[in-house]
């Protein structure tokens, strides 16, 4: 299973499912594997050392129209993440209001800088009507020392961590025809292990569950997993993250509305984030939905 880059919260109903043996409840023996910083995101997929990833459905459909055949089998997050995050004084009220404003993020990939350009979108704007700079993941020093009027960011992280550092900040959302955080597993593995994909998603659908529940019972269910949480104040801090995240989850977890890949694709298609020609309908599928 793989999980993208260092171990956090955000992570948990993978953790919850190893810890409390749900996994092995569903006859599966899971290893859990974080990706290196400067790791290809679908690389070890593609090479078969991972059998499933924990990514953007935006990302994997940009990924199949690549020619990395990786198909969508559950949605974690049923509410897009990112938001851009802007002063509690700032005079950006709507989205409209970014036209003449610097506005950061990492750079011109995933999800931030996918959500940034339906955000332009959705304000009517024109990319070149913003001043979209490229700071790397120092969006809260660059919000800080004025060197941007805005970032784009994740309501369930970014936002937090401007909180912590005593920041007052303000989040605007858009409408954004984009799926975000996911599991997913080539056509092939879709094809030969459906069962094995099938109880993998029970597992994790019980642990959101359980997090749902005792959100702090599943901190503690993850402590072993993520080295950080022996810090002064780390366990308050991951507990406020994983509440953070717990609101993207949706009623039902995992499931999936395979009506919205179309509509993905287009917008992904129409902004040069996907190659033509790929049927969006071949990079998902609904039938291992808990």
């Amino acid at each position: 299973m793989g999980l993208t880059y260092i171990p956090n919260i955000q992570f948990a109903p993978f953790y919850v499912a190893a810890e409390l043996g749900y996994f092995s409840d569903e006859g599966l023996a899971v290893t859990l594997r974080h990706h290196g910083a400067s790791e290809s995101l679908f690389g070890a997929l593609a090479s078969g050392e991972e059998d499933v990833v924990n990514a953007g459905a935006d990302e994997m459909l940009q990924a199949y129209a690549a020619d990395v055949p990786v198909v969508t089998t559950g949605v974690m997050y049923q509410e897009y993440p990112v938001v851009l995050i802007v002063p509690e004084d700032s005079p950006i009220e709507s989205l409209a209001d970014m036209e003449g404003q610097s506005i950061g993020l990492p750079g011109p990939y995933g999800e931030n800088w996918f959500w940034l350009l339906a955000a332009i979108d959705e304000a009517g704007l024109a990319e070149e009507d913003v001043a979209i700079e490229f700071i790397g993941y120092t969006q809260q020093a660059a919000l800080m020392g004025g060197t941007v009027d805005g970032v784009v960011g994740f309501a369930n992280n970014d936002v937090l961590n401007f909180g912590r550092s005593g920041v007052e900040v303000r989040s605007l959302t858009a409408d954004v025809p984009l799926v975000g955080i996911s599991v997913g597993a080539l056509e092939e593995t879709v094809e030969t292990r459906g069962e094995d994909l099938a109880a993998l998603n029970r597992a994790l659908a019980r642990a959101m569950e359980f997090i749902l529940a005792d959100p702090a019972a599943a901190v503690d269910a993850s402590f072993d997993y993520i080295p950080e949480l022996t810090g002064a104040g780390a366990y308050e801090a991951t507990l406020e993250t994983l509440e953070a995240t717990m609101a993207l989850y949706g009623d039902t977890p995992l499931a999936v509305e395979a009506e919205l890949w179309p509509t993905m694709y287009e917008f992904m298609v129409s902004r040069g984030l996907a190659e033509p020609g790929t049927d969006p309908s071949r990079a998902v599928t609904t039938a291992l939905v808990p």
